[in-house]
């Protein structure tokens, strides 16, 4: 991604890939010494046995201060520093608008739709089953750290004059509702957080696309620069919309599942986190909405795009599997569900139990 952005990027593309360079450097770091802890410990780096292995979660004093939940909250802040800044989670996202305004729009695609996910991937593989109490401990700061992440990049969203730049600050809000969703740490948030991912990945990456076929033509990603698509390329206007009201969660579209799972996954927590970022959903219709509106609604009136052209049979063709991918998720979600469920269960079980054996009723989750 480095290269991809460094090389074949925009203007600024040397600054864009090495702050996403030194970003991901960073937290990886302090994952690193982590692991470096956890071998120390297990004797081991084996992820089955690292699994299974109960890190300590005594609290104890470290300069001053109370660690509850011991070492497992310790080493789980390490992870959690190199997840937070692959998500990204606010305040680490800044590197995410650099690096998409830069990017080709085929490393912007790869970033949104496989990148990211990274991060959730992370969480869910060694976070919560790994260190279940450090989880449980420092739910709440990743609660609030999600909602703040969905209501204040949506309002960056929307003032934004650059396209990928406000598509990019959507993604910010939008992985808010996975972090949540997995910290949840029941059935219907993990469920959504995963669904939020892929359905993420097919809307996201469509988005970027769309930004890119007007830029092959007109060589701006500037918002003023258009409007009155519709008129010259019905088609493109189409698709846009689409995948616009996929992105605010659209019921039928993927979109709405992922949100609606997390945010009933959320509430069944915390109430109060779950109003803040059930907000989002409407701040996203309104950046989204008002994005389409300038750019493929109104009059064509400028002269540059008295010429454009609509999409061709081969740019249709692209599009063509998210749109059924899109639709088909939102329409029969259990098509996806149906496969990670058992998954999900198991890893539930063993995050309660896990709580339980550290004398921390489960029943305390509901009322955390």
């Amino acid at each position: 991604m480095f290269l991809i952005i460094g090389i074949w990027g925009g203007v600024n593309r040397i600054y864009a890939s090495f702050k996403f360079f030194l970003y991901t450097l960073l937290g990886s770091v302090l994952m690193l010494v982590a692991m470096i802890a956890m071998y120390l410990e297990a004797g081991t780096t084996d992820i089955p046995t690292l699994l299974t292995h109960q890190f300590g979660s005594e609290t104890f004093s470290l300069l001053g201060m109370q660690i509850v939940g011991g070492m497992q909250t310790l080493l789980f802040l390490a992870f959690f520093a190199s997840f937070a800044v692959k998500m990204p989670m606010w305040p680490v996202h800044t590197w995410l608008p650099d690096a998409h305004v830069q990017a080709p729009t085929a490393g912007s695609v790869v970033l949104a739709a496989i990148l990211l996910k990274m991060g959730g991937y992370g969480f869910l593989r060694f976070s919560l089953p790994m260190f279940p109490v450090g989880s449980h401990v420092m739910s709440d700061l990743v609660f609030w750290m999600s909602a703040i992440a969905i209501v204040y990049t949506s309002l960056v969203a929307l003032v934004q004059e650059d396209m990928k730049k406000l598509i990019a600050y959507s993604s910010v809000a939008h992985m808010g509702y996975v972090t949540m969703g997995i910290f949840a740490a029941n059935q219907q948030g993990i469920d959504g957080a995963i669904f939020q991912m892929l359905s993420h990945g097919f809307i996201s990456g469509a988005l970027f696309l769309c930004v890119g076929v007007i830029y092959d033509r007109m060589h701006t990603r500037e918002i003023e620069a258009y409007g009155g698509l519709v008129n010259r390329m019905p088609s493109y206007a189409l698709i846009f919309m689409f995948f616009t009201m996929a992105n605010v969660g659209l019921p039928g579209t993927s979109g709405f599942i992922g949100e609606f799972l997390t945010l009933m996954g959320i509430f069944q927590v915390n109430t109060w986190v779950a109003a803040v970022a059930t907000s989002g959903v409407i701040l996203s219709a309104a950046y989204a909405l008002w994005l389409y509106r300038r750019v493929v609604m109104g009059d064509l009136i400028k002269e540059s795009l008295k010429s454009i052209t609509d999409m061709t049979s081969r740019e249709k063709l692209i599009f063509t599997p998210l749109v059924a991918m899109t639709l088909i998720l939102g329409v029969y979600p259990a098509l996806a569900l149906d496969i990670i469920g058992p998954s999900v269960g198991a890893l539930i079980e063993n995050y309660t139990h896990a709580l339980s054996a550290a004398d921390i009723a489960p029943q305390a989750m509901a009322s955390h």
